[in-house]
């Protein structure tokens, strides 16, 4: 069975409609970056609060720079580790006043470069932020995309690889909201909800042992 990666994700982009990250995000790289330290190890809905009490309370990256760590650590609580993630940003946001005159860098080599980013993260903010190529891979992305069996991967690195070599040009800055959604709401990783997956008819369902 030809995966039909198109029929897959234009189904799910319809089925869940526009993401609220992407939405509030798009186009800029500083709210990008931050509200994508926040939303990691986070729920959408506790990380969307979080970012918009932040940015009632910022403006820009120089503000963030000059906040304070406990204050910022009350701003965002509930967030996964928020007081790390207050120290992170801080430190972040004046390593960018510092080494590239406050803008947010618009490259993933030296997005890497700032402590607590990840590729995820870089892509995001290239692609989101800045309107450039990217493809975001979290561990759902991975884990649908073999699922899937479009790859056949062994880790986000990989899948990203695979993924820039054969996922068509116009689906890299949807694939992660997508896939993210859908794995938060139907493809869980044990017992996915096969039973009602818009797409399930197109899915191999590589490695899967039970569903609902």
């Amino acid at each position: 069975m030809d995966i039909k990666i198109d029929k897959i994700l234009d189904t799910l982009k319809n089925y869940y409609g526009p993401h609220e990250f992407n939405e509030k995000n798009k186009n800029d790289p500083f709210k990008t970056l931050v509200a994508c330290i926040l939303s990691l190890r986070t729920k959408d809905e506790v990380t969307n609060k979080a970012s918009k009490r932040l940015f009632l309370e910022i403006k820009g990256i120089k503000n963030l720079s000059e906040m304070d760590e406990e204050k910022l650590a009350e701003t965002i609580y509930p967030v996964g580790f928020y007081k790390t993630k207050a120290k992170r940003l801080i430190e972040m946001s004046q390593k960018i006043i510092r080494d590239y005159k406050g803008i947010v860098p618009d490259s993933i080599d030296e997005l890497l470069k700032l402590k607590g980013v990840g590729r995820k993260t870089a892509n995001l903010v290239v692609s989101l932020g800045y309107g450039k190529d990217g493809i975001c891979v979290d561990t759902h992305v991975h884990r649908i995309s073999n699922r899937f069996g479009y790859v056949k991967t062994k880790n986000p690195f990989e899948t990203e690889m695979a993924l820039r070599k054969k996922l068509p040009l116009k689906y890299w800055k949807l694939i992660n909201f997508i896939l993210v959604e859908h794995g938060q709401n139907v493809c869980a990783p044990i017992s996915p909800k096969c039973s009602i997956c818009p797409v399930s008819k197109y899915c191999r369902k590589v490695g899967v042992k039970t569903s609902r």
